[in-house]
């Protein structure tokens, strides 16, 4: 099975996951990126693959990787299946790394394939139009393989059909209604899309593969993936980092009902949009704690006066702290619940400095 877009595709495939375990099935997952551990990518009924597993399939790799100048993503989704295949799964869901039509996993033959919402994203690769970066997402579309997606609008589903049909994939929209009144162990309401993503994605498979209705209900409620809306004890993780992701992640903050003062620790990258990205998370936080993030490349860091002039002219109390660890104490000062969010980086990164185990 094999789920891309633009935000929501990790959860898609986490929903998916499981519900084909809770019938019983023995699942594969891969996802990108990782919060902590390289580890994390390539899960097997909840179990990561093994760092023994992983030096081993590396120096066996590594020859024909080097013969052809092999990506790391390449290289990290041959594993991935090396894996999948020793460990004897029954089916694999696999999510998309960037974009589509030229990602390493596209080499896959699905039973099915889904598409979350389209936003602009990675435009140096994939386009500077959602039109150009659909065109992009639809082509793991594949010749009589169905394929699902929850977007809405009209010119990006249209571009969605079209790039589908061409490959002579069965096209098909999905309400984002499906899940409605099913209980999900993800938390937000934009997940309820993803989740309906997934039971439209697991309704399609044979017969043979397909959970019943009550293993669909029981995999819904206890899906779970880390840093989306993610409650550790006094933190708040969430992975947004595009405006779209920080617009999901303000419809759950205005959802939940949230200790006060929230602040926000953030640390988005200089490529993303993250003047967008704080216009819209200002209006439903008490003040934010502007860092960067430790293991992301300096070349990518924003500039954090740049930032934090911005963030003080929408009228936001605004503290730029460069080095995250003493961010996060600054944190437990300020805010009852501490968000932490803007990217992967922010939010794996926080976890370390924190001990929070992302699994756990």
């Amino acid at each position: 099975m094999h789920v891309g877009g633009t935000n929501g595709k990790g959860s898609t495939a986490a929903f998916t996951a499981a519900m084909l375990r809770a019938a019983g099935l023995r699942v594969g997952l891969y996802t990108s990126p990782h919060l902590v551990s390289f580890t994390e990518r390539i899960v097997v009924d909840g179990v990561p693959i093994a760092e023994d597993a992983v030096a081993a399939w590396t120096a066996r790799l590594r020859p024909l990787a080097e013969e052809r100048e092999a990506s790391f993503f390449e290289i990290t989704t041959a594993i991935a299946f090396a894996d999948f295949a020793a460990r004897g799964v029954d089916i694999a869901v696999v999510e998309v790394g960037l974009g589509g039509r030229l990602d390493a996993t596209t080499i896959v033959e699905p039973l099915v394939c889904g598409v979350t919402r389209i936003a602009l994203e990675h435009t140096d690769y994939l386009g500077d139009t959602v039109e150009a970066i659909a065109r992009e997402k639809a082509g793991i579309a594949k010749a009589g393989v169905p394929f699902l997606t929850t977007e809405t609008d009209p010119t990006v589903v249209r571009v969605l059909r079209q790039t589908a049909e061409a490959a002579l994939a069965r096209f098909s929209t999905v309400s984002a209604g499906r899940a409605a009144g099913l209980r999900l162990g993800l938390a937000g309401p934009h997940q309820a899309g993803n989740a309906s993503l997934a039971l439209a994605l697991v309704e399609a498979l044979p017969p043979r593969l397909r959970p019943d209705a009550e293993a669909m209900a029981a995999g819904l409620g206890w899906a779970r993936i880390p840093g989306r809306f993610d409650v550790r004890g006094r933190w708040l993780f969430d992975v947004a980092h595009n405006p779209d992701g920080a617009r999901a992640l303000v419809e759950a903050i205005r959802a939940a009902d949230l200790p006060r003062p929230l602040w926000a620790l953030v640390a988005v990258l200089r490529d993303k949009d993250w003047a967008a990205m704080l216009d819209i998370l200002a209006p439903v936080l008490d003040g934010l704690v502007l860092t960067r993030s430790p293991s992301a490349p300096a070349e990518r860091a924003w500039d954090l006066d740049e930032a934090t002039a911005w963030a003080r002219r929408l009228g936001t109390a605004a503290e730029p702290i460069p080095e995250m660890s003493e961010a996060l104490e600054v944190m437990r000062a300020r805010s009852a619940l501490g968000l932490i969010t803007g990217s992967f980086h922010t939010v794996g990164d926080a976890m370390v400095l924190l001990h929070v185990d992302p699994a756990g």
